[in-house]
């Protein structure tokens, strides 16, 4: 759940950093929306990307994502359900956010020599 930490976000310039950092917080969501930026993705799709989160979190922090408006939740009514995640229009604005953040992690992190998961995964299905 993303903590308040102002009542009002009027106290600073860097509130809106702050404001827009309550909505991505949370170890998952930057990097679930990360992934969603390569397209629609079905729910164990997203988990063998992420393969050291629990169901229970990813469902959580995709709700989360979803409540506050930047993923879509696509349900088919096929047996088995099939459903879809995607970004919405206001999820694909935090595109320059996201990129920005990985390409500062690539460049100050030991993760920066870690091949992008996201570049050997662009051949296989996004459907699972």
């Amino acid at each position: 759940m993303t903590r308040i930490r102002h009542k009002s976000l009027d106290c600073s310039p860097g509130c809106a950093v702050e404001a827009t950092l309550q909505f991505i917080d949370g170890k998952w969501k930057g990097v679930i929306l990360y992934h969603l930026l390569q397209g629609t993705l079905r729910f164990n799709a997203i988990r063998k990307r992420l393969p050291n989160i629990t169901q229970r979190m990813l469902t959580t922090q995709l709700r989360e994502l979803e409540r506050d408006g930047f993923v879509l939740r696509t349900v088919y009514p096929e047996v088995p359900p099939k459903v879809e995640y995607s970004l919405t229009p206001r999820g694909r604005t935090l595109k320059p956010v996201i990129k920005a953040l990985k390409a500062w992690g690539d460049e100050h992190t030991e993760f920066g020599h870690v091949p992008d998961i996201c570049a050997d995964m662009k051949g296989s299905p996004t459907n699972s």
